[in-house]
């Protein structure tokens, strides 16, 4: 086994993508580097990453002053962050060639906005995709039903597409549904299929964060009995969502509804693991990625997240290890009173809120940066 941790991660069959991107280590080569040696093979992006990255440095301005007068904030936004993930394809194109077009991803998202409206999120995706002009780029649309329906479009569009915001299995099921049937729809109009690609972005620390603050609750009022069950629980709950998740994407690429798309050069739509940062202090840093190793899967982590796993975490396949006791897990969340499907209801509104926020205070920063700057704000949006 390679001593370098990420590079044994990526031989069992994991793709590493990092969750972060800003121009600095675009330009800097902190992006090469990383490719090179530590088997990075795509990237992820969203309102709150460029959110940080705008608000924190100035690498910027220069773009900002210089652009075409008469742009909003919304404008100029867009302007700078297809700007970004085009040169981040560029950085990975030697990655999807060599890949054969079946990884060296950089991801873009959809304004929070559409995430409720099937057009809009089309629309919007189309030209995302068509701005930044990549053949390794792909849109990231919400997991929602309305997201759904746009899944389908797009894929029969031939548009890379990354689901994100995935918390439950039914949504999981719909999304590779949508994948399936947007194969399906572009074979029937007559066009290839082989040269498009697709994941769904299954959420995972953020349901132990919400489940473990009901088990607190049930703790806290029930008997000791219940109070060592709840307890006994906590922090187990999301890798045995993500678990069952991949059990389902097995099940669902093995059909034969599948070997026919597949037969004619269809790419797996595969699992990627998002939110892989430990929240609680009191877990291991690194048991979102440990827990959840095995092929046909990615992993998107944030910076320290992958720099912890490269010193310390350990390599072994385990994703599919333990089914019986994940569905366990998830039955005695229910017997304590813990509705599953009201937990990831709530994430996922919690979720597009959070990403609505950071788009916000996205563009209400780039409106204060272009005072700074003397440059004046176009109107509109």
């Amino acid at each position: 086994m390679t001593t370098n941790r990420l590079n044994a991660l990526h031989e069992v069959g994991q793709s590493i993508w990092l969750d972060f991107i800003d121009r600095t280590i675009l330009q800097n080569g902190d992006l090469a580097r990383m490719i090179r040696e530590d088997a990075l093979t795509g990237m992820t992006s969203n309102p709150t990453i460029f959110e940080k990255a705008l608000a924190e440095g100035d690498e910027y301005d220069d773009q900002i002053k210089s652009a075409p007068p008469g742009l909003t904030a919304w404008d100029l936004f867009e302007l700078v962050e297809t700007t970004d993930v085009r040169t981040a394809c560029d950085i990975f194109a030697d990655t999807n060639r060599a890949a054969k077009g079946k990884d060296g991803f950089v991801s873009i998202e959809v304004s929070p906005g559409v995430s409720h409206d099937t057009d809009a999120s089309i629309a919007e995706a189309r030209r995302l995709w068509a701005t930044v002009s990549r053949p390794n780029v792909m849109v990231k649309i919400p997991g929602t039903p309305d997201g759904a329906r746009a899944v389908r479009a797009l894929i029969a569009d031939g548009v890379n597409v990354n689901i994100t915001l995935l918390f439950s299995i039914d949504a999981h099921r719909s999304v590779i549904e949508a994948y399936m049937a947007g194969l399906e729809d572009r074979l029937a109009a007559g066009k290839e299929i082989s040269g498009i690609s697709s994941v769904a972005s299954f959420f995972v620390s953020r349901v132990d964060s919400e489940v473990d603050k009901r088990l607190d609750a049930i703790a806290a009022k029930g008997d000791a009995s219940l109070k060592d069950r709840a307890m006994a629980l906590k922090g187990r709950a999301a890798v045995a969502n993500a678990k069952l998740a991949y059990k389902l994407f097995q099940d669902m690429f093995a059909s034969e509804r599948w070997a026919k798309l597949s037969a004619r050069g269809a790419q797996l739509q595969r699992p990627l693991w998002a939110s892989t940062s430990t929240k609680n202090p009191a877990y291991r840093d690194v048991v979102y990625v440990e827990e959840l190793i095995g092929p046909d899967t990615v992993n998107t982590m944030p910076p320290a997240t992958a720099e912890a796993f490269k010193d310390h975490g350990t390599v072994e396949r385990t994703v599919d290890r333990n089914l019986r006791e994940a569905q366990r897990v998830m039955e005695q969340l229910a017997e304590i009173g813990i509705d599953f499907n009201d937990v990831t209801t709530k994430l996922l509104v919690d979720g597009l809120a959070s990403f609505q926020k950071s788009f916000d205070s996205l563009i209400a920063g780039l409106e204060r940066k272009t005072k700074t700057l003397g440059r004046p704000i176009g109107a509109g949006r």
